[in-house]
């Protein structure tokens, strides 16, 4: 059965919503920010630390793409944006899918990702087992 974590633009967070190109932007950031690691480190550690590669499907265009794994120890992990109405506000959010067939490897390099995001961001984050952190402003 897959699971789902969310990042929910709130009050106090950097952006109140991106787009999936956006979205790729902060991934792409996280990744280049491994490689400078892995620079400093004499390795190659943008390797292990981001394992996938992006890919997209016509049908998921413009809603969700998933990042497919370069080897054996990972394979999809499925990023998609969206928004939900509440009280006459909307809400929007990033929703990060492990589908069925994930490894643990993929569970910890999304949990990994959210928390990389949802920090940058500021966002509200409800992880994958249920448990919510605050990386926004609250008073």
């Amino acid at each position: 059965m897959s699971q789902s974590a969310y990042l929910y633009f709130v009050e106090g967070s950097a952006v109140t919503s991106l787009t999936l190109d956006e979205l790729k932007e902060q991934l792409n950031r996280y990744r280049e920010q491994v490689e400078k690691t892995g620079q400093q480190l004499d390795w190659n550690y943008a390797g292990a630390a981001f394992p996938y590669t992006f890919e997209s499907k016509p049908e998921g265009e413009g809603v969700w793409f998933y990042l497919k794994g370069v080897n054996e120890l990972y394979k999809y992990i499925v990023f998609g944006v969206g928004s939900k109405a509440k009280d006459d506000a909307v809400t929007h959010y990033v929703q990060v899918v492990l589908p069925d067939g994930s490894t643990h490897g993929d569970k910890a390099k999304a949990n990994e990702f959210c928390k990389y995001l949802a920090r940058h961001l500021k966002a509200e984050l409800h992880l994958f087992n249920g448990r919510v952190m605050y990386f926004n402003p609250r008073k």
